[in-house]
């Protein structure tokens, strides 16, 4: 039997052993001493019920709003499995809000690092993506009221995927041709569930629908080319795809920082709107002034100018000494640090 997952946890109620006899009184801290104590007693230790670790995260931070945020988008989800109903006014007036109150976080790389799932990816990913698209809007300067309608559409963006089995949503490992096309139909069930809301806007539902949409028709599920795909899709697409290769997702690690550029910016996962992508990435390279970041050889930089005509390569200070690297193009922004 292993204790060792158990060292420094508080314990919920007192541990006895066979006799009745307490061994560990409840809320005390499970040491060296103690373990050995509950070996010898014979306890097994997955029957040792230890206290959840204190969240520390200030209560109006990112993350403790994008936690809240992902833990009601799974509650909905759930709920979405067996009322398919679509609690509109309740999405509206406890959702969104807290999208809304995350994307005017001033420390945009802050607020980059947070809104990255990092373990329960579809619900996190619901949330990023409207925080992401929110942003766009607000720097497109759109009118409050189709503000407000962006940040809905692309948070309930994925709600199809409440018809996905599981087992394919879930699958670590790459999906087969079958399973692929299974996923692909989550925009399909997505029109399908928001088109029997009651006062919906059309818009929202074509998010739905329209979010793997390209510009160039290599997208899906309808093939359409730029001029058929509406605004709003186009920006959640970016949004979606930018958050997507970011984050920590069941079959695949996070992208470093300069190859989700790089990529983004080539058109790797299909044309998206290109005025879109410059003002996402534009954003966020030049929020990298003045910010701590990792490199791709480990060292730890300070971002200390932006070269305008190679802003992907700026110029970084290293301790007491300074690095360009647009003149040491081998080495590259691997992660940023919030």
């Amino acid at each position: 039997m292993s204790f060792e997952h158990l060292s420094g946890k508080k314990v919920k109620f007192d541990i006895v052993n066979k006799n009745g006899a307490v061994l560990v009184p409840a809320d005390s801290v499970l040491n060296e001493d103690t373990l050995r104590l509950l070996q010898q007693h014979e306890i097994n230790p997955f029957d040792v019920l230890v206290q959840a670790a204190e969240d520390h995260t200030p209560p109006g931070s990112p993350s403790k709003l994008i936690q809240e945020a992902a833990n009601y988008s799974k509650h909905l989800y759930d709920r979405l499995q067996y009322d398919r109903k679509v609690p509109l006014i309740e999405i509206k007036n406890q959702l969104i809000p807290v999208v809304r109150q995350i994307s005017r976080h001033p420390d945009l790389l802050e607020l980059f690092e947070s809104v990255k799932a990092k373990d329960e990816y579809t619900h996190q990913h619901n949330i990023g993506v409207g925080v992401l698209s929110t942003l766009i809007g607000q720097w497109l300067n759109l009118e409050e009221s189709e503000l407000a309608l962006l940040s809905l559409a692309a948070t309930i963006h994925d709600i199809g995927k409440v018809r996905i089995p599981q087992e394919v949503l879930l699958k670590p490992g790459k999906l087969t041709k079958e399973e692929f096309d299974e996923m692909k139909r989550h925009t399909i069930y997505g029109y399908e569930i928001l088109k029997g809301t009651v006062g919906l806007s059309p818009r929202v539902m074509l998010v739905a629908l329209q979010h793997h949409e390209r510009l160039d028709g290599t997208g899906y599920p309808l093939h359409l080319k730029k001029g058929e795909i509406d605004l709003w899709s186009q920006i959640v697409a970016v949004a979606d795809v930018f958050h997507a290769i970011s984050s920590k997702r069941p079959y695949q690690d996070p992208m470093p920082f300069y190859k989700v550029v790089t990529l983004m910016r080539q058109g790797s996962f299909g044309e998206l709107n290109p005025e879109i992508v410059s003002l996402l990435l534009d954003k966020f390279i030049n929020a990298l002034l003045g910010k701590k970041v990792v490199l791709t050889d480990g060292c730890l930089a300070e971002v200390v100018h932006i070269n305008s005509l190679d802003d992907l390569h700026p110029l970084v200070k290293i301790e007491d000494s300074l690095l360009d690297l647009s003149r040491n193009r081998d080495i590259h922004i691997q992660q940023i640090l919030s």
